[in-house]
């Protein structure tokens, strides 16, 4: 039979729960005030009260079972009943504080000064050459190594990325504040979670840039090392408003081997002469199709990603790397319509192999000022 002096102290559970992070903040419950209360019975039951952010809170489950694991492991316990109960306004708005400051209006935390956070927009100049695909697998194979990323789906017109990634969860709101839902160890947000079904989304450009910066700047992040926005194709109103939003954005740029599409790709890479911004590198897409017997066929053509590289070295006058050519895989185009990346259900594929090569020179890349263009302009004389 339990003695008294076998049964963990108040002090003692409250220690345990400092393990149990909230799934969707990432910072541990006690930090967070949701602690409510915590009593111990001589016996050894354990009753532990927990603050939900919101009714409803989708991840109440997991919350329950990681508080019953931390709880139980201490010698001594022989039960754990958890009780939930909700945050009222005063306590949602001092967590909103306690993570975002006292500022009433959202800043952008990746524009701040200092901010480490590589932000690279993934961009085309034209539809259909795996620009989402290649966004989702960079990410996933990012978070493989460890890396903290998250993907803006900022293609409003035509989101893809949920599906792509597999995120099935909407986000949770606290307050003005947006907590995204995370697939794969990515955190990610879209219109898409938004709206009902698969209604289009028809708004002209001031309620396009409004929608990216509620993303940017409402949506608590964390602490990122690298975000992902997933840029419509072209030239228009959202590439011009990251530029604004996020000076310090870097430009990578998705193309296939074929010449018009890589015309069409340097368009894309060229907006950093106007906007400003650091291109990154090149991602060719689809570059062959390795047929049984081991030798390739070059079914878009060839030379298209390394052409837009050269072309667009030369315009912005510093280096533009190709970074990785992705063979074409019938798995890549099914991982993405299962929501299971392939570099994560496939990754001994050569695909998967190059996607992971080219995440992991963007994920490490020293950050510094060589290459990149700064608004300046040269004093008379």
């Amino acid at each position: 039979m339990t003695t008294t002096d076998q049964v963990p102290g108040v002090e003692a559970v409250r220690a345990a729960l400092a393990g149990v992070q909230d799934p969707e903040i990432h910072r541990p419950i006690t930090d967070l005030g949701m602690v409510k209360d915590v009593t111990v019975h001589p016996d050894g039951r354990v009753d532990v009260a927990i603050y939900l952010t919101v009714a409803g809170c989708p991840l109440r489950d997991k919350i329950t079972r990681d508080v019953t694991a931390a709880v139980v492991a201490l010698p001594g316990v022989i039960d754990v009943r958890v009780e939930l109960d909700v945050m009222n306004d005063e306590q949602r708005t001092a967590l909103r504080k306690s993570l975002r400051g006292d500022a009433e209006e959202p800043r952008i935390p990746f524009a701040e000064p200092g901010s480490l956070t590589r932000v690279y927009c993934v961009a085309s100049g034209k539809g259909g050459v795996g620009k989402s695909s290649v966004t989702v697998n960079l990410a996933v194979a990012m978070a493989a190594r460890g890396v903290k990323v998250g993907i803006v789906d900022a293609d409003i017109y035509g989101h893809s990325i949920p599906r792509m990634l597999g995120a099935t969860e909407k986000p949770t709101k606290v307050e003005k504040m947006i907590l995204p839902p995370q697939a794969h160890g990515v955190k990610v947000i879209s219109i898409g979670m938004f709206t009902p079904g698969n209604t289009p989304v028809v708004w002209r450009g001031p309620m396009l840039h409004r929608a990216l910066q509620q993303f940017l700047a409402d949506v608590f992040w964390g602490d990122l090392d690298v975000l992902l926005l997933d840029l419509p194709p072209g030239t228009g109103d959202i590439a011009i408003s990251v530029a604004q939003l996020i000076p310090n954005a870097e430009i990578l740029v998705v193309t296939t081997p074929q010449q018009a599409a890589a015309e069409v790709a340097e368009r894309a890479g060229a907006i950093a002469l106007q906007t400003r911004q650091r291109v990154a590198g090149v991602i060719e897409n689809m570059s062959w199709l390795e047929l049984p017997d081991g030798s390739r066929m070059d079914v878009f053509g060839a030379g298209g990603g390394q052409t837009v590289a050269e072309s667009l070295s030369r315009a912005v006058g510093s280096s533009v790397p190709l970074l990785g050519q992705v063979p074409l895989d019938p798995r890549l185009r099914e991982g993405g319509d299962a929501g299971a990346p392939l570099v994560k259900s496939g990754p001994e594929t050569a695909a998967a192999r190059v996607l992971t090569e080219v995440a992991t020179k963007l994920s490490v890349r020293a950050r510094g000022l060589a290459g990149r263009m700064l608004s300046v302009s040269p004093a008379g004389r």
